[in-house]
């Protein structure tokens, strides 16, 4: 499989509870972060940021809105995001405003969206009024509106795009609002990865795909249609390769297209990954052998009593297949409907893939039967 960039985890010779799934990482910001907290259970990541940040540090929108949050009081300030407010702090400290601003900022009431704002509002000696815990835009709003905000001056920082409905209900209500521009969402860097990624996403070779903003989840479904595979897209996440978001704001356009989506309890990069460990490990972990002779099918590996053994998609699909019914026949047709994402292959492809797959299994190869003119079956467990 090419998609973006692929890091495998470390060749210790001992699994980690990753270790045989490969997952797509859509995000650009914290990138690395979490390629390393994957890799380091184990697991194949593939790398396919669906959207840059673009910072506006040296931008005349930026600079034009912090002058106009210094040219008066402020009633109120809001955060929504950690990186956009340091971003922002960042800017003022070049041009030289860092300390005329911080002034403005405390003598202002700051209302921050969820844990990572109030973060980054705190790093500043500030502190934060009201911080909804669901990290949600609505809720800091319903706060504000429930204050008398005639003739009041709001600086609202945006995150990655406009914030339009909340800024025209805090103007209806005669606020004075300051749209604060710190960022901006650009399209990828690579859009070949992001295009490699959703197709590799519909042929199976991908467990899970991993979002921490809304806005890469709707580029990575735009990127699916302007391909003409939306709808397999959709498929494929829906039963071949599960989603995880980092949180529910970031689900939310995946839930709209009807796509099951899992979410931590807390918007943690450590929390997800918890959180992917727990669902693969449940949905993509198969007990071929138990006992000391034990031997077990993780995403794409043979894990045993030595190095775990990576498979291609196609041999573990069919392994998988049969290890859904250990004891079962399954015919040659019925392994190209469950093995092959298209089924467009003939009944040689199955022999051909079940050969290597039992050079693959070493001594554990007996495992998988040949029963005449019927089909397969795998050793019941």
């Amino acid at each position: 499989m090419s998609t973006g960039n692929t890091t495998a985890g470390p060749d210790t010779g001992a699994a980690g509870p990753l270790t045989g799934f490969t997952i797509g990482v859509t995000a650009d910001r914290r990138r690395e972060e979490l390629v390393a907290l994957l890799v380091r259970r184990g697991a194949r990541v593939v790398e396919a940021p669906a959207l840059r940040i673009m910072p506006l540090g040296d931008d005349v929108a930026l600079r034009r809105a912090t002058e106009r949050c210094l040219a008066a009081p402020l009633d109120y300030v809001v955060a929504t995001t950690g990186v956009g407010w340091r971003g922002w702090m960042s800017a003022a400290e070049g041009w030289g405003t860092a300390d005329a601003l911080l002034g403005a900022l405390r003598d202002a009431t700051v209302v921050s969206r969820g844990p990572k704002a109030t973060g980054a509002v705190r790093a500043c000696g500030l502190a934060e009024a009201f911080a909804p815990g669901t990290e949600a835009s609505h809720e800091v709003l319903t706060w504000l509106l429930a204050r008398d905000l005639d003739g009041r001056r709001v600086a609202v920082q945006e995150h990655g795009a406009p914030l339009p409905d909340f800024t025209a209900a805090l103007r209806e209500r005669g606020a004075e609002v300051i749209e604060v521009p710190v960022y901006r969402w650009g399209p990828p860097e690579d859009p070949g990865a992001v295009r490699r990624l959703v197709e590799a996403t519909t042929r199976a070779e991908v467990h899970a795909l991993t979002f921490t903003s809304a806005p890469a989840a709707v580029a990575l479904l735009e990127a699916a249609a302007a391909i003409g595979q939306r709808e397999r897209f959709l498929a494929a996440l829906r039963d071949e390769a599960a989603a995880f978001c980092v949180g529910s704001l970031c689900a939310q356009p995946l839930r709209e297209a009807d796509v099951p989506v899992h979410c931590p309890e807390r918007s943690r990069l450590g929390a997800l990954v918890r959180t992917l460990e727990d669902v693969l490990s449940r949905r993509g972990r198969r007990n071929l052998r138990p006992g000391p002779d034990r031997l077990v099918l993780q995403g794409n590996a043979l894990l045993g009593d030595g190095a775990p053994v990576w498979l291609p998609p196609l041999q573990a699909a069919v392994l998988r297949a049969l290890a859904e019914h250990p004891g079962q026949v399954l015919s040659r047709t019925e392994l190209l409907l469950r093995a092959w994402p298209d089924g467009r292959a003939d009944r040689h492809a199955v022999d051909m893939s079940i050969a290597r797959l039992r050079r693959a299994m070493g001594r554990h190869a007996t495992l998988v039967r040949t029963v005449p003119k019927r089909g397969y079956a795998l050793a019941g467990a």
